[in-house]
Formats: C-alpha cells, structure tokens, sequence
C-alpha cells in the first residue's frame, strides 16, 4: 500500500467521542507527502488523570482550542485541499486502529456528523503477522523502531501517527 494516511487520536478521558489531539500524515507513492497536528476541546470536556499521565495534554491545553468538526474541516482542507477526504479514497492506517476508529466514529456520532465509510487498516495486526515472535512486543515504539523510525515523542499524535505511517510503509 503506497497511498494513505496515518492517523492517531489521543482523548481526554474514558469516553471515544473526547478527542483532545489529532496526527495525520498523508503518504502518497510510498513517502510523506503532508502532515497535520491540532489540540481539541474534547467532548465531554474533562481529564481523567490516568489520560493526562499518558500523554501530558490538559484542560489548559486545550481550553482555548477548536472543537472537533472546526479542525477535522482544517484536517480535511491541509491533506485534501478542495476535495473531501471521502472522496480522495484513501485508507486510513492506525496503530491498534480499533481505538482510532472508535473514536473518530464516536466523535463524528457526537456532534451529529455523517460518518463516510472510512476503511481502516491496523498497523498492529500486520506487525503480529509480518514479525511474529521475533519482536518482544508489537507496541507502537518497538515497531516503528524495527522499520527505521525513532518515536522519540511517544503519545504526541502526530509522532505516533508518523511512526504509524513509517510502520505501513515498510509491512503493509
């Protein structure tokens, strides 16, 4: 696969729809062609601390910032320009994409958007299949570290959406 993006959420607490950052990066022909980064007023808007301890975003962080439909328009228009993400066609790639995908269809369910059909690839997946035992572990950082990218920001969205994104490139 040479054409997709990569993306990772973070959330502000337990609930899916509490998207606080956004990371995409847009690989076409196999290469980083864009990438995209923003904080999010979550929904609901409350930190667990079990959250903030992972990432390190709080509600200072965040007070100030877009709610999710302002920035995934932004997200739409830096990695598609004119067109709509839907109609560019491209897959989406996540790490454990479970989790993002759950969360980008929650929030979209949350402020009552019409969800396109996105296809989702997990990068975690095709690590157990592709490396199998031969790494301790299939976390984000092992991976992308054996396909040649140091997540030296490991929970900062976009650095674990271009390691993702490294990650598809090389197994998928």
């Amino acid at each position: 696969m040479k054409d997709f993006i990569a993306i990772d959420f973070e959330t502000a607490n337990e609930c899916p729809s509490s998207v606080c950052s956004v990371g995409a990066v847009l690989v076409r022909d196999g290469v980083i062609d864009k990438t995209f980064y923003s904080l999010i007023r979550p929904e609901p808007d409350y930190y667990k601390w079990f959250c903030q301890r992972v990432h390190g975003i709080t509600e200072e962080d965040t007070c100030d910032a877009h709610c999710f439909p302002s920035v995934w328009a932004e997200l739409e228009r830096e990695l598609a320009g004119e067109d709509s993400l839907e109609n560019l066609g491209l897959p989406f790639v996540a790490h454990n994409s479970r989790f993002d995908e759950n969360c980008l269809k929650s929030v979209f369910r949350v402020y009552q958007m019409d969800y396109p059909d996105y296809v989702f690839h997990d990068t975690l997946c095709a690590s157990r299949h592709h490396f199998g035992r031969t790494l301790p572990n299939h976390q984000l950082h092992t991976v992308s570290a054996v396909c040649g990218y140091d997540l030296a920001n490991h929970h900062h969205a976009l650095a674990d959406a271009e390691a993702c994104a490294h990650i598809a490139i090389r197994i998928l």
